[in-house]
Parts: structure tokens; sequence; C-alpha cells
């Protein structure tokens, strides 16, 4: 027999992606994913460029034209990118390092912008690399300079064309099909509150806008041409913003400190929304950004700011003697706010590339303190409105406890008085008609559920890990057990001796653990617990396991999740065979974004569950045959050769679970 040969590993086996060939292989790890969202990223990558040479105070006036549906241009009157060779890359241009490799820029350093939303270099490159064709044109040194690009690769050498006076950058590129899929195209209505927000966000810098006509259909409310232009930056938007609707304050409260030490600045705008009969409207907003970056996850500028208008308004409670203003929270304040908040800081930190979330600690504190005097003096200045505001943020305060105090009291049972476990995010909805209790394994998948999850009906209680087995460990064990003592306290009905269904405070428990093997044990440990001590509950139809998925994959516009290895194999070898798929493993609940989570695994519009059910019951009600109880015992137990027996005999027949 000839032996069969194995594949050896050596340097030949080593792959080296060079240029921009990671971008393109991986395009998720630079921007996120190839969804809408992603392929809209790409203009604010050239966008922030050019304010960024606004804001360093080198240009006045940028364009944005979409031309057709894949293709932008956006142009600028800055400085214009350098087109003379790089010292480091011989007969290269400067023009040519930028936009084919990656880490490459004028933003490592304070000497060219003091703030950029460039952080990492790689905004202008990786947009070259996504696009099938990229049409550069620069005016600086008396000339213009053109360079042609496709795909991340130079398609023509960088030629000096006409003189001229003009100076500035002009970058057009349409978005690559092979990346995106045919169907991606970009919304103009996107494409323009984008440009509108670049221009409130860079006091007096004048954005103009055009979009082919043919683009804008009948239901989009959006110019073919106009000029933004706010010379008073937020203040300007927001009063524009809010110029037809109730409010508390006579005038927007706004202003622009700069850091400690020149290490930046913040700008803010805000004011309090009414409606007609001077209650809490509906229409409030709260905006942040940093470097002229939407912030749409936050971060500590949004933190540092909220800290500082509560404090201040319960501070003006204080000086004024009304003991109420103790008992405002956040959450009351910013109850019917609208708000901007941007900052300009150095040196930036944010979460993913797409930087959704300022995570710098510090600006926390530099964005406190520069709002706590002004505002201060705001309120201060005007007894009359300050009151009023006061008044206005205790009543939202009162209501906001009194619904507390109703809820409380509903959610327990009448017999028995029982302070939940602090871990457990519970839901609001009286009664338990469509309420949900989710028993989640970890404290990180716990964190992703709470924020994924339906507040109104849907609770949320994380596990430490593996919980007790119930079957093979005596009663003093259980008794001792904090955390299962915990789940009967919370479900409210009891256990098997002293079950009153009436008490019942969810009408569904589901058990959601990671797609993985030690996640079917946590589930197979629950179950036996429930078996034990509430099989009432299972025979009434309310306890499920939750199926998450495997996978994400994600082909153009097109994404689906995959269940299992099998489902994934089948795929890959068929419908999306030699086609560029981006494949992302989940390898636990806790690794899923929120969004995801709540798609997969939470929502009863998308998701699947499993309903975990028994045979029928015998004739007293009650009891489970003797062949059940046997059964668990042993599949339980001590004995591991029972398990597996009975896994032989009897995996063949798994099959459509869902419901």
């Amino acid at each position: 027999m000839a032996e069969e040969k194995q594949h050896s590993y050596d340097a030949s086996d080593i792959q080296v992606l060079e240029g921009l060939e990671p971008v393109r292989l991986r395009p998720g790890m630079y921007i996120g994913g190839t969804d809408e969202k992603a392929w809209h990223h790409l203009p604010i990558e050239i966008m922030d460029n050019s304010i960024d040479e606004a804001v360093a105070g080198f240009a006045k006036k940028i364009t944005v034209r979409l031309i057709d549906s894949k293709t932008i241009e956006i142009t600028d009157d800055g400085r214009g990118i350098p087109v003379d060779e790089h010292p480091k890359y011989p007969g290269k241009s400067a023009l040519e390092v930028i936009l084919t490799t990656l880490h490459s820029g004028g933003k490592f350093n304070n000497n060219v912008y003091k703030t950029s939303g460039g952080l990492h270099g790689v905004g202008s490159a990786v947009v070259n690399a996504l696009s099938s064709e990229m049409d550069v044109t620069i005016s600086r040194d008396g000339y213009e300079w053109n360079q042609k690009f496709s795909r991340g690769l130079p398609t023509t050498k960088m030629t000096r064309g006409a003189a001229t006076r003009a100076h500035g950058t002009k970058i057009k590129f349409t978005i690559d099909d092979e990346i995106f899929g045919t169907a991606a195209v970009f919304k103009p209505v996107k494409i323009y509150r984008m440009a509108r927000a670049k221009a409130f966000l860079s006091r007096g810098v004048k954005i103009d806008w055009y979009c082919n006509p043919e683009l804008i259909t009948g239901d989009m409310d959006i110019p073919t041409e106009t000029t933004f232009y706010y010379p008073n930056g937020v203040a300007d938007f927001l009063e524009e913003k809010t110029k037809d609707k109730p409010k508390i304050l006579p005038r927007i409260f706004s202003g622009s400190v700069d850091f400690p030490d020149g290490v930046g600045r913040v700008e803010w705008a805000l004011t309090f929304l009414t409606d007609e009969n001077g209650a809490a409207s509906d229409d409030g907003f709260f905006a942040s950004y940093c470097n002229t970056i939407a912030t749409t996850d936050g971060g500590t500028h949004e933190s540092g700011f909220k800290s500082a208008i509560t404090r201040g308004i319960k501070a003006y409670g204080e000086k004024v003697n009304n003991k109420s203003a103790a008992n405002i929270i956040g959450e009351d304040v910013f109850d019917s706010v609208a708000a901007i908040v941007s900052v300009f800081y150095k040196t930036p930190q944010f979460l993913g590339q797409t930087k959704e979330k300022l995570s710098n600690p510090e600006i926390a504190r530099y964005t406190e303190t520069a709002l706590r005097d002004p505002w201060e003096m705001f309120l201060a200045s005007d007894p009359k409105t300050a009151n009023a505001l006061l008044e206005f943020v205790i009543n939202l305060a009162n209501a906001r406890i009194r619904v507390k105090q109703v809820k409380e009291v509903a959610r327990k049972t009448p017999t028995k008085r029982i302070r939940m476990p602090a871990k457990l995010a519970d839901c609001s909805k009286h009664g338990i008609a469509g309420t949900e209790l989710f028993i989640v394994e970890g404290e990180s998948a716990g964190g992703t559920a709470k924020q994924a999850r339906d507040r109104a009906t849907q609770a949320i209680m994380p596990l430490r890990g593996k919980v007790l087995n119930v079957i093979s460990n005596s009663d003093e064990r259980f008794g001792n057990n904090k955390e299962l003592n915990e789940l009967i306290d919370i479900i409210g009905a009891g256990t098997a001796k002293n079950w009153d269904e009436n008490k019942l405070r969810y009408e569904k428990i589901i058990v959601m653990t990671d797609a993985d093997v030690d996640g079917s044990h946590i589930a197979s440990l629950l179950m036996a617990f429930f078996y034990q001590f509430m099989p009432q509950l299972i025979y009434g139809g309310h306890l499920y396991l939750s199926c998450p998925p495997l996978y994400k994959l994600t082909y153009g516009t097109e994404s689906i999740y995959v269940d299992t290895d099998e489902e994934l194999e089948n795929l890959t070898n068929g419908k999306y065979k030699n086609k560029r798929v981006e494949i992302s493993r989940f390898k636990g609940l806790g690794e899923m974004m929120p969004n995801q989570l709540k798609e997969t695994t939470m929502s009863p519009k998308t998701r699947k569950l499993i309903r975990v059910e028994l045979p029928p019951k015998t004739d007293d009600g009650m009891e489970d045959t003797e062949k059940t109880r046997t059964i668990v015992s042993e599949l339980m137990g001590k004995k591991p050769e029972f398990r597996f027996r009975f896994i032989t005999e009897h995996a063949q027949f798994v099959k459509d679970l869902f419901v």
C-alpha cells in the first residue's frame, strides 16, 4: 500500500499580502463589512480629509457631487495632496504613496493637523482599494496634477497638466461591484445628510451640494443643488432643527471652550423640547461627534456633557432650596432634550475602524469641566427660565419614580415580597402576556443581551457559567446554591410541590447559551433543573431553548446567518461557489453585536426557538412516566456509559427541532 503523502508546512505556505490586497480580501476589517452602511462610509473618509483641511484653516469651500448611483466626487480648496517625490519611496509621488499604502498620511503627528478625523492613515487608500475607478486631480505648485487608479493600483502615471493659480484636491471614485455587489448604490438622502452634518460641525465652512436630478425620486425631500453654511456651527443647526417646536429655554444654550494645553476643544448646543401642553416631547435627540465624525454609539464626550448638564440642574435646585432636585438623574434631564456635542481632539481613540464610539477617558473630564461654568452662569442669568426648567425636570423625575414603584409592586408575587437579584434586568410590562425571561450564559453575553432586548417584554438574567447538576447532587447542595434559588424566586410560581401558575412572572422562559459543546451542557443542566423542580413549567409550554447561529455569511448586500457547519459547506459549495464571500464565525453570544444578537436570537420576528416538551402526563396530572424519570436520571447521572449509549442510539433521529 502506498504511503499517504502528508502536506508539508514550510515557508511556501506563508502568504504575504502586499499593498492594498488585505483591504480587498477582508474589507470588513477596515470599514466594518460590505453592507450598505459600509459603502456609504467611503465618501465620509474622503470628506473627512477635506474637513481636516478646513478645520486646520487651509480650506473654505468643499463641493460634494453625486454624479450617478455609484460615483461621487468631492473637491476642496485646501493645500492639495503633495505631489513631490516621497523621500522613502524613490520614483513615487506622495500622492501615489497616500492612495496605495496603508498607514500613510499627514495625521500621525501634530505638525500638519492639530486634530483630524483620519486616525489610522488608511482612509483614502481604503477607498481606493474598494473602488473600481478613482480619478484624482490636485491643484498646487502652479499646476494641475492628475493620476488614475483602479482597485487600489495606479492605472496611469501622475501627469502635470495646465497651469493654474488654484489649490485643492478633487477625488472622484466609483464603488466596486466585485466587493459590494451590483445592487450597491449611494442613497442621495444619506449623502445629503452627511454633507450637511459636516458643514454645521465646521463653523464657517461652505459645502456645495449637487445631485444628479435623475437620482432624486418623488419621496426624497432634498434639493438637487444647495449650499450649506453655518457661521455659528452647531448652534445654527439646532436653531434650524427646532425653530417651529415648543421649548422651555427662550434661547439655545451653546458655546465653545478650549481644553487645557491646547489638546482640543468642545462645541455644543442644547435646548429642551415640549409638546403643545408643556409635557415632555418625543421629538428630542442627542447627537455627538469627534473631529466631525458621528459617534453614533456615544462615548466619553457624551458622558462628560450629560454629567455637566445634570449636575448643573441639581446644583441649581440645591441653591434655591428645592429638596426634590435630589431625586433627579440623567434620564430625567435628557428625556426631552435636543442637543449636539462636538469635540475636536489631537489623539482620539475610537472603538472600531468606523469610529462609532469615543473611548478617551480624559475627554469626559475635559468636557464636564468645560461645560460646568457656562451652564451654571446660563441658569443663574435667567432665574425665571431656570425655575421653569427645574420644575419640568422634577416632574419627569417624579413620574419616573411613580412608574417604577407601580412596576415593582405589580411584578412581585402577592404572597411573597422578594428582592430581585441586582443582575436581573427585568422587563417593564404589567402581567405575563408576551413577556420573556432570557437565562443567558455568561456576564459578557448578558450585557450584550441587555442592549439587544425589548425592554418592555424581555428580561435578562445572566449566569456565571455551568450551574449545579441537581440530578447527581444532594438536596443540601441545591439548598446552598444561590443562583438556582434566585431563578426560583425570579420565575415566581414556586416549585413542583407548591406550584401556582397564577404567580408565574413570565410567559416564556428561554435558555440562551453559546452554540457550542459548553453551551449545550449548560442548557442540559438547566433543563434538568426545571424538570426536577418545575415540571409544570415544561408541561405548560413555557420553557424554550434559543438557537444562535454559528456563522454570518456576507456577499455584497446580502447577509445570511448559518446554523451548522453542514449548511455553511452547502452554501459555499453551491449558491456562493467561486464568489467572494465574507464569513464570520461567532465564537460566543458575547462576541455578537447587540443588533446581531437581536436579529438572530432574540427578536420574535426573526429568531428560532426549540420548545422543551415532556411525554404526556399520567392520570394524576402531575408525575412523569417512570420511563422518562429513568432516562433523565441516567443521562444526568454520574455514569457516562448511559449517556454514550443513548447518543449513539438516537443521534440519527435529531431533526426538525425548530418552532
